[in-house]
């Protein structure tokens, strides 16, 4: 159990916020807060909510993300493996971002069709 300094427990849900957008045949999920072991099941519940409705397009939108833990990239992966070929996955995380230098550097912006925006996410 996490507490704050004023002796309050940490929830999952203060670290980690994850709002979904549904248009048509895609779901954006916009992330903000910090993905680590903690908050993980949150983004993870969420991309399993989407992918429920058999989406054709799921993006995940990291632009707000101020740390990403390797479980989160774990949940970016199983995601994707999840999706199978019926639903398309893009993770959107700005080249200046913490979130796309983690991912640079574990050589997953491929793997993860990572878009710098939503807009080439979306489009992309």
């Amino acid at each position: 159990m996490i507490v704050t300094a004023d002796g309050n427990r940490v929830r999952p849900q203060d670290l980690l916020r994850v709002t979904a957008h549904h248009t048509g045949g895609t779901v954006v999920l916009a992330v903000a807060g910090e993905v680590d072991l903690l908050s993980a099941p949150v983004l993870g519940d969420a991309v399993t909510t989407a992918l429920a409705d058999a989406p054709e397009l799921l993006v995940i939108d990291l632009t707000e993300v101020s740390f990403l833990a390797s479980i989160g990239i774990t949940v970016l992966l199983e995601a994707r493996r999840t999706a199978g070929s019926g639903t398309r996955i893009r993770v959107v995380a700005p080249e200046t971002g913490v979130v796309h230098r983690t991912l640079r550097l574990t050589g997953l912006l491929e793997a993860l069709a990572v878009a710098v925006t939503r807009d080439d996410a979306l489009t992309g």
